[in-house]
């Protein structure tokens, strides 16, 4: 064993008996990030897919747990290639490890890590993470033929050995995600990216969601694939290196609509396909979970003005949230300068229209409106209603 090899599990070591100091506290939620719940459920911000050290990444495990932390998640999980060894001349292999030096120092945070891998051919099924894993180890990677530095897979892989790692997830009873799909991977030999394999994968239970956003690109194709398939919709940073600086606004992200802040409620989010994916300033779900987040992120207030020769209402939208809205707002009304009804309300910010004339001031205010930003589907974006009380 190298020097450098004694010191990076001298110093591993060193991390796992600082952390047995701290106590198992339960987690809050890392208010960083001001984003709305809906009825029955939590707001979570997550990163499932993040590579360190341990597999072809760049950083420390703590180090993603300092980011997170930072960046106001919740839960992340660091989803090392099972199959893949970055540094093997320099860090003894080690699937756990990465893990528990994670998990030790999440201790001493808000940020809840979960146990997951990559298992990533590059034949069908291609690229997928597994969360809530209990025992990485047991994870098979027969397809590879060297692993070291290098990805090289033996020729004539036999599908056996492609099912394998996601049959012994399934005995774990963890929740397997399509990575990234795109032709990037694609293996020439079907134009289909939904192969027969996920199907399989599918009818069994075994895959359960898609990522429709990585490294904060959408992806259409995901996003298709979720709304066909009934996938749970994903988005994470699959960040190699450092995050900061990587992403023009935020880093992406998966809000999960959970009953508490817990690893058995999160599953229970993601199985039940109770997520939206948050990135570059734009939202990612469907319209169970997207409209009420929506319409718990705003209020609207009203002020009626009677001076001069007709009535008028000012009509104000104040967004609660940290995520900007870009708006198509329209009523019965005429609204004063407002070609086409748009209206952008920032976050933390409030963001008025006046309506004139008025002749006569109703009970109620209805206010149709577009949200721009949050899409419901490939094609569509979310309308919803926004109704006041006139006073």
């Amino acid at each position: 064993m190298t020097n450098l090899k004694i010191t990076l599990r001298l110093l591993w070591c060193s991390l796992l008996c600082a952390g047995t100091l701290v106590g198992q506290e339960t987690k809050e939620r890392n208010t960083k990030i001001q984003l709305p719940d809906i009825p029955g459920y939590i707001t979570l911000k997550a990163d499932f897919h993040l590579h360190t050290v341990f597999s072809d990444g760049h950083v420390w495990p703590s180090f993603r747990v300092r980011e997170a932390q930072r960046d106001g998640l919740d839960v992340i999980s660091l989803t090392e290639h099972i199959d893949y060894e970055g540094f093997p001349d320099q860090i003894q292999y080690d699937r756990e490890a990465g893990f528990e030096i994670a998990k030790k120092r999440a201790e001493k945070t808000d940020v809840l890590v979960i146990r997951g891998v990559e298992i990533s051919p590059r034949v069908p099924p291609y690229h997928n993470n597994a969360l809530f894993l209990t025992n990485v180890d047991n994870l098979p990677y027969d397809y590879m033929k060297d692993t070291q530095s290098t990805f090289v897979m033996k020729d004539n892989i036999k599908k056996k050995e492609l099912m394998a790692p996601f049959l012994e997830v399934e005995k774990q009873g963890g929740f397997v995600f399509y990575n990234h799909p795109s032709y990037n991977w694609w293996d020439k030999k079907d134009k289909e990216l939904f192969t027969d394999i996920h199907k399989e994968l599918l009818s069994k239970g075994i895959l359960g969601g898609v990522e429709v956003v990585n490294s904060g690109r959408y992806n259409l194709i995901g996003h298709r694939m979720a709304e066909k398939y009934n996938l749970t919709l994903i988005g994470n940073s699959d960040a190699h290196y450092e995050i900061e600086g990587s992403f023009k606004t935020h880093r992406p992200m998966t809000l999960v609509f959970a009953k508490q802040k817990t690893e058995a409620s999160i599953k229970d989010a993601l199985l039940n396909r109770r997520t939206m994916v948050y990135f570059d300033n734009l939202l990612v779900g469907r319209k169970p979970e997207a409209e009420p987040f929506f319409q718990n992120a705003v209020s609207v207030t009203t002020e009626k003005i009677t001076t001069g020769k007709a009535p008028r209402l000012k009509v104000s939208i104040t967004n609660n949230s940290d995520i900007p809205f870009d708006l198509t707002c329209t009523t019965d009304y005429i609204a004063t300068n407002m070609p086409l009804g748009k209206i952008k309300v920032p976050a933390k910010e409030t963001a008025s229209f006046v309506l004139f004339p008025v002749w006569e001031y109703p009970e109620k205010l209805h206010i149709k409106t577009t949200v721009e930003n949050i899409l419901i589907s490939p094609e569509e974006v979310l309308k919803t209603e926004l109704i006041v009380d006139i006073e």
